[in-house]
């Protein structure tokens, strides 16, 4: 595939952020768009609402539906997946980026916080794909794309955030099974995880405020990314994760300069990235601190 023109997405947490850049990245293409987040009013810290993400999407030259669903809720889930059907025939691609962060240790994670970011991001990705599955099985070179890292399974990244990392690989636990799962069916399934920090709300409000912010890479390259795997055959390219960069360089890409919100500061490296993945060539990343 060289083109997501006429396909469908149902992009979960695509309001703002990542969600965003891949919604717009599709509808440059022609691409139909299921927006599906909580946003519906303005939030005073998180800009965008599902229907501001609808504008863009369409004004970028593809088709939205902002649909209000919270991956928490099995029927709002099933709604959202037959609302997508309904307006656009059926269901192509399947992108779980909806996700929920505390860097907290155990004593410092309180029970709410710790089944948020489990059904946020564990419960609610097997959920969304769950019910995307039957559509995705009849469509044409269909996809599942998890925003979620390499299956790394250290300590270190598990010793001061352990809810949080659980939850994280939780969402890769379903790309390694569901990948196996659907491989016959031709439904790939793969996950694709920044290098760097990228420029959204949860790091400019939870990780590091304005300083971290300069430190990372805009949302697009993201986008990028993500469009890069969702436009490979299906029935070659599953069961991977995939790192933003190394990725984009593998298709061609050299510019990686124009994804940085401020040249003049390092990048900051991100969460779960190996010790033994080595950034593309002209591309430094200051260590972790």
């Amino acid at each position: 595939m060289s083109s997501l023109k006429g396909k469908t997405l149902f992009i979960s947490g695509a309001s703002r952020g990542i969600g965003l850049a891949i919604a717009l990245r599709a509808a440059r293409d022609g691409a139909s768009v299921a927006i599906a987040a909580k946003t519906a009013e303005p939030h005073p810290k998180l800009k965008g609402t599902i229907f501001t993400a609808a504008d863009e999407v369409r004004a970028a030259g593809g088709k939205a539906l902002p649909v209000i669903c919270d991956i928490r809720d099995e029927a709002q889930v099933i709604g959202a997946v037959d609302k997508t059907v309904a307006e656009f025939g059926g269901i192509d691609i399947c992108v779980n980026n909806a996700s929920a962060i505390s860097l907290t240790n155990s004593q410092a994670t309180d029970m709410k916080r710790f089944d948020l970011m489990m059904d946020i991001n564990t419960r609610g990705t097997f959920m969304v794909s769950k019910y995307c599955i039957p559509h995705l099985k009849r469509a044409e070179n269909p996809h599942i794309l998890m925003l979620s890292p390499p299956l790394d399974i250290q300590a270190k990244w598990f010793e001061r955030s352990t809810a949080y990392t659980m939850a994280k690989f939780g969402m890769s636990m379903c790309v390694l099974g569901l990948s196996a799962e659907l491989k016959s069916a031709g439904v790939a399934v793969n996950a694709l995880w920044p290098r760097t920090t990228i420029a959204t709300a949860a790091v400019g409000n939870l990780l590091g405020g304005d300083a971290m912010m300069r430190a990372s890479r805009t949302p697009e390259i993201m986008g990028d990314a993500a469009y890069v795997i969702l436009t490979k055959p299906s029935r070659e390219f599953t069961g991977q994760f995939c790192i933003d960069d190394k990725l984009l360089y593998a298709s061609g890409v050299r510019d990686f300069e124009r994804y940085r919100v401020d040249p003049s500061v390092p990048l900051a490296l991100d969460f779960f990235v190996p010790d033994d993945d080595v950034p593309p060539p002209g591309v430094a990343v200051a260590p972790p601190r």
